[in-house]
């Protein structure tokens, strides 16, 4: 009798837990843990930092078509185009010059220019025959006139110059043409030595 009453409160409190753990089970994952939840915020955005004063400051760059400020100032020291009081040098080169007669008393070899600008002189070829025996004379630019031809880039010079002041003129000589006449008037030193500096040996008597 004693071990059938130990046996039926056994079972009783074997039912009894069985019944009971659901519940505490439930309970406890249905509640929130204080110590497991945070509540999550936002994150707030960085304060914007200032850049340092000595930073360099951008700057914007310049829309299409056109050019920064230092390009177009140095532009505007270069010249686009001729103008209708200036000449070309080339212009100048083969030129005749043309005395008060009308008549042809040389052409126009080279120019003088002076280092700081403005033509100093224009060589003209007078005398010879197809360019044997002619002779360079610098005559003055100031001396010779310029005309334009209408239509056309051709000039025609004229001058107060002659054939026979020209032929009587001194000749002009270029700063080549003086150095190259220094060097061929230099006497030629016709000394040799030995390059190794022995006198060679004598035979024996």
């Amino acid at each position: 009798m004693t071990k059938k009453l130990v046996t039926t409160v056994a079972a009783g409190a074997l039912f009894a837990g069985l019944a009971v753990a659901p519940v505490a089970y439930t309970q406890d994952t249905t509640q929130p843990q204080s110590d497991q939840t945070q509540t999550m915020k936002p994150k707030q955005p960085a304060p914007a930092t200032e850049a340092p004063a000595n930073e360099a400051q951008t700057t914007t760059p310049p829309a299409a078509g056109e050019k920064p400020a230092d390009v177009a100032k140095s532009d505007a020291t270069y010249l686009t185009e001729q103008a209708s009081d200036q000449i070309a040098a080339s212009t100048y080169i083969g030129q005749s010059v043309y005395n008060a007669g009308d008549e042809s008393i040389g052409e126009i070899n080279d120019l003088i220019i002076k280092k700081d600008g403005g033509v100093e002189a224009a060589i003209i070829g007078v005398g010879g025959f197809l360019g044997l025996g002619e002779k360079d004379v610098a005559v003055p630019f100031d001396r010779i006139s310029i005309a334009e031809q209408p239509n056309t880039d051709a000039l025609k010079l004229t001058t107060t110059e002659t054939a026979d002041t020209l032929k009587a003129a001194p000749e002009f000589k270029t700063k080549a043409q003086k150095i190259a006449e220094q060097n061929a008037n230099q006497p030629v030193d016709t000394s040799t030595t030995s390059s190794t500096g022995t006198t060679p040996a004598r035979p024996k008597q």
